[in-house]
């Protein structure tokens, strides 16, 4: 599985325990627009930091980083290495 899909299946993941089912795009804003929470947000922190190395200790951490499908690929992208799994 790639980093999009792996991404989005977080991010589903995260919407359906908090009873979200509508679908959303890679651009859609997620925490911005109140579809996710600040705990959330930690938890996708916490997985992009434990499966892609992303170092939010030497980046810093702001939601907006984390606000779509899209910024969180790009991040991976820039600042991540391959899953530590």
């Amino acid at each position: 599985m790639d980093a999009r899909q792996r991404v989005r299946q977080v991010v589903a993941d995260l919407l359906n325990a908090r009873g979200d089912l509508v679908e959303f795009a890679d651009p859609d804003s997620l925490l911005l627009s109140g579809r996710l929470q600040s705990i959330d947000a930690v938890s996708i922190g916490l997985f992009l930091e434990q499966e892609y190395g992303v170092d939010f200790a030497s980046l810093g951490f702001d939601q907006a980083q984390v606000d779509s499908v899209e910024e969180i690929v790009s991040l991976i992208e820039r600042n991540g290495s391959l899953p530590h799994k």
